[in-house]
């Protein structure tokens, strides 16, 4: 992280790194809890997710094909880090799909993967965001 010619960390986004963090741990209890409807709170009106532009309202309906297809779909942050205003996180993410997800059919297996997610704070909001989930790990408990 730079620093500023005080030799402090500069706060970024107008948020310290513990306020990023606490940040993120709030967005995954949204998704956790499908109140989808606050995302405005969290992520900007156009968002790039993984290199294209979407809308917000795109990123909420995925949130919702994902949940619909995993009810209990949840997400575990083990580890958070935030340098300036980009945070990564490493989850752990458990479900059972009850429709067909990710182009797999539905088992009536849980399915426990890792998924790794990096994100930019822009004005107090997701701007950038990339993820990648462990799809040999999810096709593989749902083929087995």
């Amino acid at each position: 992280m730079s620093t500023d010619t005080t030799g402090t960390a500069p706060r970024t986004a107008g948020m310290t790194p513990d306020e990023l963090r606490d940040f993120y741990r709030r967005y995954i209890e949204l998704a956790n809890n499908r109140d989808f409807d606050r995302m405005d709170e969290f992520a900007h009106d156009e968002v790039i997710m993984n290199g294209t532009p979407v809308s917000r309202d795109d990123m909420v309906a995925e949130f919702r094909r994902h949940t619909d297809a995993v009810p209990d779909l949840s997400w575990e942050v083990q580890e958070l880090l935030v340098d300036g205003t980009h945070v990564a996180a490493r989850l752990v993410d458990t479900g059972t799909p009850v429709a067909e997800w990710n182009g797999l059919a539905p088992t009536g297996a849980t399915v426990t993967f890792a998924e790794t997610a990096f994100y930019e704070v822009v004005d107090g909001r997701f701007k950038h965001m990339w993820y990648l989930m462990d799809g040999v790990a999810l096709q593989a408990q749902l083929t087995a």
